[in-house]
């Protein structure tokens, strides 16, 4: 099965395909970048390029992967739009991937792991994982203030892809581990998993996940 993956929750985004199956199986083909702040005029060009490339129409999609959330406001909205446009049309199915989820499954640890991510205005974006051989299990995700996590974090095994928020935990006591941002090769493998677990959701009921944020606020102060 063809799976397009798509991440817009960050500064920087990627789309990615891969021919996923039978089984567990899931070949990355390629993953192409996507440049902050041009997502809208970028990534229905940059999709339709790649499956250009690769000799696929989008009539072979039989999948979609995408980044849910936490990030920006402005980010997530357009590709989330994107994704949903193209399931309607094509009547495939979506897997919802947290940013947070694919961070804690890229320490490669078991056990509990704390996700972290910089969420801007002295905030952080924290995931709650219990992470076994069969994935990671979400406790919680939220949205809390940077001295709030600092005093949570104190003995926490963190994961997070931003060096200032690990040194900051390291000076608190906590184990850190640094991980290079998930990018889309790794949530079409996460989303892959999830589809074959029956984790879908329809185009309709794709929404994105502000970690408990409100949307006044995400007006307000523009995600």
């Amino acid at each position: 099965m063809l799976l397009l993956a798509v991440d817009t929750s960050g500064k920087q985004g990627s789309i990615a395909l891969a021919q996923c199956g039978p089984g567990d199986a899931c070949e990355v083909i390629e993953v192409a970048a996507l440049s902050g702040g041009t997502f809208s005029a970028e990534l229905v060009p940059q999709i339709a390029a790649l499956l250009a490339k690769h000799k696929f129409s989008k009539e072979d999609i039989g999948a979609f992967s995408a980044v849910s959330g936490p990030g920006s406001f402005t980010g997530l909205r357009i590709g989330l739009a994107v994704i949903k446009a193209l399931a309607e049309a094509l009547g495939k199915p979506i897997a919802a991937v947290s940013m947070l989820e694919a961070l804690a499954i890229a320490a490669n640890l078991q056990g509990k792991i704390v996700a972290t991510l910089d969420a801007g205005r002295n905030e952080v974006f924290i995931g709650d994982y219990e992470i076994g051989e069969r994935g990671a299990h979400s406790i919680r995700e939220r949205l809390i203030t940077r001295d709030q996590w600092l005093e949570s974090a104190i003995g926490e095994v963190i994961v997070t892809a931003d060096n200032t928020l690990a040194e900051a935990a390291r000076a608190k006591g906590s184990h850190v581990i640094e991980v290079d941002r998930p990018r889309s090769d790794a949530i079409a493998q996460l989303g892959w998993r999830k589809i074959l677990a029956g984790e879908t959701v329809p185009s309709e009921a794709l929404e994105a996940n502000y970690a408990g944020r409100s949307d006044a606020e995400l007006f307000v102060k523009g995600g």
